[in-house]
């Protein structure tokens, strides 16, 4: 469902009868066009967005309110579809090799070495 309303900031003449600011509501509870794995996951997901099981989006960046339509359209459009994606896949535990490991307290042991050497005590 789609609602106008004047938008906030400077303008001139025309700002006073203009609607330009729009409002996109879709009910995300009640709709058949998802399917209902998505619409599960979409409820889920939004559930701090939702008032009553719509979603909201506003756009009013542009002065005329068909490219605020296309901006609310697109904005919605992207929430759904991050929303209603699938999990990513469980990160798999690897290993660090051996010799990585062996490589890197060999190179600390040599810094340490290094950093010993520097001091005075046995000098004199």
């Amino acid at each position: 469902m789609w609602r106008f309303s004047r938008s906030s900031g400077p303008g001139g003449q025309h700002v006073n009868t203009s609607d330009s600011q729009v409002e996109l509501r879709f009910d995300l509870a009640r709709t058949e066009a998802l399917p209902p794995v998505w619409k599960e996951r979409a409820l889920q997901r939004l559930a701090g967005r939702l008032v009553d099981g719509v979603v909201s989006v506003r756009a009013s960046e542009h002065r005329s309110q068909w490219r605020n339509r296309e901006a609310a359209a697109v904005r919605l459009a992207a929430l759904l579809a991050e929303a209603s994606a699938p999990p990513p896949r469980p990160r798999r535990p690897t290993r660090i090799p051996r010799g990585i490991n062996e490589r890197r307290l060999r190179e600390k042991k040599q810094r340490s070495d290094t950093k010993r050497g520097r001091s005075g005590r046995d000098w004199s």
